[in-house]
């Protein structure tokens, strides 16, 4: 009888698998330890091989992904929910202070003959800017993104071609 769990790739410490992080290295088993690492952005990683599940242990509350026999499904954090709020928040925080600069700025708009009647423009457009590289930078340290590391490997694909 054919079973579905014999189509997919069991996760194990065998073989090399693609890191979940970067998502351009490849995960392996680091020789002597029960751990895993990938060659690219160096991060180390435990397997619960029963569950199918991949931890990385050098972050606290570690990050957990499931191996579904093709990809890693969710990057969930050991005992925090993020909610509907949090995201609420962080669209309030991109939105609601370029759209009050916006709006003085229309009540109250310079004098077109003015050298500096364009500030408002450009100030409302550097609020929304600098409030959404905050979310994306606090989003990319929440979920340990090497940023760094994703361009410099993809400066190396591009160049080897």
């Amino acid at each position: 009888m054919y079973s579905l769990q014999n189509s997919f790739d069991r996760f194990g410490y065998h073989g090399v698998y693609p890191c979940p992080i970067c998502r351009l290295g490849q995960i392996q088993a680091m020789p002597l330890m029960e751990a895993l690492a990938c060659e690219s952005c160096r991060h180390i990683f435990t397997a619960d091989l029963e569950r199918q599940l991949l931890k990385m242990t050098d972050r606290q509350p570690p990050l957990t992904w499931h191996w579904n026999g093709k990809t890693w499904v969710g990057a969930h954090l050991e005992g925090v929910k993020w909610g509907w709020v949090a995201g609420i928040f962080a669209v309030a925080f991109v939105i609601l202070p370029p759209t009050l600069i916006g709006l003085s700025a229309y009540t109250f708009p310079p004098d077109p003959n003015s050298h500096l009647s364009w500030l408002p423009t450009v100030w409302t457009g550097l609020t929304f800017v600098s409030h959404l590289t905050i979310i994306l930078w606090l989003v990319m340290e929440f979920y340990q993104f090497p940023l760094g590391v994703y361009l410099r490997v993809r400066r190396q694909q591009l160049f080897n071609r």
